[in-house]
C-alpha cells in the first residue's frame, strides 16, 4: 500500500465563500499513481470546512443563506466575549463564534473512493473548501492511500 500527501495554500476573499477544489484534488490523485484506494481532503482549520455538493450558483446562494440562518455572524456568542475569554487568544483574534458553529454542521474532511485511478464522483459532485470566518491564507491537505 502506498500513500502520498499534498498541500494546497489558498487565499480566501470573503466569508462565507465556496471554493471548488475538485480539479486540484483530481490532480493529486493522478500524481499519486494510486489506482484503487481513497483520497481524504482535509481542512487544517476550525473555521473552514470541506464538503462535497453540487456547484450550481443558485444552490450556493441557498447554502450561504442557510449557514447565516443557522448561526448568524452578528449573533451573541460567548466565544466572542473577549472580556471573559482567555483560551486560544491571538493578537489578531476575531469574533468568529458563528464560524465555529457553522463548521459543526459541515465538518473538516471528506473521503472519496479512487477506482481505476479516478475519483468516483457522482454526476454533479464537486469538492468545496468553505471559508466561514474572514478572508485569509488557508491550507487544504489531500492524502491519497491505496495500491
Amino acid at each position: 500500500m502506498k500513500s502520498q500527501s499534498f498541500c494546497l495554500q489558498l487565499t480566501t476573499k470573503k466569508a462565507p465563500e465556496f471554493i471548488d477544489i475538485t480539479a486540484w484534488v483530481s490532480e493529486c490523485v493522478a500524481k499519486s499513481k494510486v489506482n484503487n484506494g481513497f483520497a481524504v481532503v482535509y481542512s487544517k482549520h476550525t473555521t473552514a470546512a470541506i464538503k462535497i455538493n453540487e456547484n450550481e450558483p443558485l444552490l450556493l446562494e441557498d447554502m450561504v443563506k442557510f449557514l447565516e440562518q443557522f448561526s448568524p455572524r452578528n449573533g451573541n456568542y460567548r466565544h466572542n466575549d473577549f472580556s471573559v475569554r482567555t483560551v486560544n487568544m491571538t493578537p489578531d483574534e476575531s469574533p468568529n463564534g458563528h464560524a465555529h458553529l457553522q463548521h459543526l454542521l459541515l465538518g473538516t474532511s471528506e473521503t472519496v473512493p479512487v477506482i481505476d485511478g479516478a475519483m468516483q464522483f457522482g454526476r454533479y459532485q464537486s469538492v468545496f473548501f468553505i471559508e466561514l470566518d474572514h478572508p485569509r491564507r488557508r491550507e487544504v491537505m489531500v492524502q491519497v492511500v491505496g495500491e
